[in-house]
């Protein structure tokens, strides 16, 4: 996540975002024989609970019950040109793992002359101290996967019977909501900011005409293409919809999104992962070439604790 005064390099000639791909691609693996097996307290997590593609993996550790299991380590939400930063702070903290002062020293520690972003979320491997994956998709798949059985509960995020379906919904979401939002807002041409913020509305019309009839994108229960809409539409009131310029509406003006919104945030565990304090000051503060001043607004003023009445859908 970044602005495009701290990274030109994904802003295109005709003013568009273009997101960095992930540098490390690694899997954890049930195989005993793997570079990376499944072990208990062996793998630790550094995540900003801002950004919305660390909160993904922050909720999915959470739903398949391994706190325990995979240690994490929370960020300063206030990233300045040396990176995410490892300092005390409300809900942030140094790094008791390797004592990095900045991310980007474990970027560096996993791949010399490493020239990329320093992004989150990350897996860090204790035993070879190196980064595994920097990739949400593929740690949530791995959370879900090979690490389940270091877990309890009985939460699946990617069941086998939808996977097609899934895939094809989860990629729309990518490139229309999660990132269609930093196309509009890190666009730095009239037409780029126009093209992204369509998209983005048109997007939420159409997902909130398939959760009219349903409780969640796939019936009964949410799976991980819902916890990939939640982080965008978590943060959309509070940053997206001012800061990025997406205001044709709120999400509280499209009633079945803002109850479905309310149903998610209230899912057991899920409401201690969301912290709008480290959202607004990242957002406000860090993107300074979007927002001079730094001032962080006040408002909105919001409440995912109020009923929504979804439960009556199937």
């Amino acid at each position: 996540m970044g602005g495009t005064g701290q990274f030109p390099d994904e802003i295109s000639a005709a003013g568009e975002f273009a997101r960095q791909e992930d540098a490390f691609r690694a899997f954890v693996s049930a195989d005993g024989r793997a570079d990376f097996p499944v072990e208990a307290g062996r793998y630790h997590l550094y995540v900003s609970l801002a950004c919305p593609w660390a909160h993904r993996t922050v909720i999915a550790r959470q739903l398949k019950g391994l706190t325990a299991a995979i240690g994490l380590t929370v960020v300063d939400p206030v990233r300045d040109e040396r990176g995410w930063a490892f300092r005390d702070g409300p809900g942030f903290s140094r790094d008791p793992v390797n004592g990095f002062k900045f991310l980007a020293e474990a970027y560096h520690a996993s791949q010399s002359g490493y020239r990329g972003r320093y992004t989150v979320p990350v897996l860090w491997d204790r035993r070879s101290g190196r980064i595994v994956n920097n990739s949400e998709d593929d740690l949530c798949r791995m959370l879900d996967g090979p690490f389940a059985v270091l877990g309890h509960g009985d939460t699946v995020l990617f069941p086998p019977a939808i996977e097609a379906e899934h895939r094809r919904v989860a990629a729309d979401l990518y490139e229309r909501v999660n990132n269609g939002v930093y196309r509009a807002g890190f666009a730095t041409t009239q037409a780029a900011y126009e093209r992204g913020c369509r998209d983005v509305f048109a997007a939420l019309d159409e997902y909130a005409a398939r959760l009219a009839t349903r409780r969640f994108l796939f019936g009964a229960r949410p799976v991980e293409a819902d916890w990939r809409l939640f982080c965008t539409l978590v943060r959309f009131d509070a940053v997206y919809h001012g800061h990025f310029k997406c205001n044709l509406r709120r999400i509280v003006d499209y009633p079945v999104l803002q109850g479905y919104l309310c149903d998610l945030y209230q899912q057991p565990g899920i409401a201690g992962t969301v912290n709008l304090d480290h959202i607004k000051r990242h957002y406000y503060v860090t993107h300074d070439d979007i927002n001079p001043t730094r001032i962080v607004p006040l408002g909105p003023d919001l409440d995912f604790t109020a009923p929504h009445g979804r439960e009556r859908l199937g």
